[in-house]
């Protein structure tokens, strides 16, 4: 018996009717799950993926956010 990552509840699957990268939800939380390996049976949770491409974009709006304010200063700079 698995249980899933993302609120550890057992999950009643059977290995033998799963394929890897097959997509299941889980019954008591919702989540979306891969399955990322079968022998042994192991699930791992979309979102989570997901979550690490969100962030990678969020790291690129920052730093043009950064150069944004350098610009502001030029132009204070300019208007004195």
């Amino acid at each position: 018996m698995v249980k899933c990552p993302m609120c550890d509840a057992a999950m009643d699957v059977e290995a033998d009717e799963l394929d890897e990268g097959e997509s299941i939800t889980c019954e008591e939380c919702g989540a979306e799950l891969n399955v990322a390996s079968i022998d042994p049976l192991e699930l791992e949770s979309v979102e989570g993926e997901d979550e690490d491409e969100d962030f990678d974009e969020d790291d690129d709006d920052d730093l043009g956010d950064e150069d944004d304010d350098d610009d502001e200063d030029d132009d204070e700079e300019d208007w004195k």
